[in-house]
């Protein structure tokens, strides 16, 4: 019997056919994301953050900066998910929670601390690099429990960045990396498009 992990992982699809005028409310958009930061990061930096657009307004002027993609209107919501730099500045504070809740030690806390900070304070490559891959791996998470919800998704990475950044107000240590687009799709979408055979993409080694 198929989990509903594999379920959702089987039957997601690229949206690109929203029905328009169906908003989701707060409560909804906030459970998505606080899905989507259940996704892994490295030392568990949370190096993320997410921007939904979701009015008409905000959705037009992100609609200009993707070159005029009508899915950004036509979707519930549009989430900029950003990748931070500068991310083990702030490792200690994201941390502790884990060291109030009693699943790492403090000294534990302080080692890691100290080695994010020697691997990433004057690599400016791998903070990049890091950001990619949280807020990335933020996103299919997010994209997960959309179709977890019954709802579609697609990520678009069609747009200006250095408008996003100018028109939402993002700090110079925010990276809009993503744009994933969610809500209720129209019935003429494609289906799933045929991935290539895993003898061709897997090595066992």
């Amino acid at each position: 019997m198929k989990s509903s992990v594999q379920n959702a992982i089987e039957s997601r699809i690229s949206i690109n056919r929203f029905q328009a005028d169906r908003p989701l409310d707060d409560e909804t958009i906030t459970s998505l994301v606080t899905l989507a930061t259940k996704a892994p990061t490295a030392f568990n930096m949370q190096n993320w953050r997410f921007i939904a657009v979701r009015s008409p307004e905000a959705k037009n002027l992100l609609k200009d900066s993707a070159w005029g993609q009508q899915k950004i209107v036509d979707a519930s919501v549009a989430f900029i998910i950003c990748g931070t730099l500068s991310a083990h500045q702030q490792l200690a504070a994201a941390l502790q929670p884990s060291v109030d809740a009693q699943i790492m030690e403090q000294r534990t806390v302080e080692g890691w601390v100290k080695q994010a900070t020697a691997s990433h304070e004057n690599n400016a490559v791998l903070q990049r690099d890091e950001a990619v891959r949280s807020a990335s791996l933020g996103a299919m998470t997010l994209m997960l429990a959309a179709e977890g919800m019954g709802l579609g998704s697609c990520p678009m990475i069609g747009f200006d960045a250095e408008q996003v950044a100018k028109d939402f107000a993002l700090l110079p240590t925010e990276l809009p990396l993503m744009v994933v687009v969610v809500g209720y799709p129209l019935d003429n979408n494609w289906p799933q498009k045929p991935r290539k055979p895993v003898a061709e993409v897997l090595t066992l080694a």
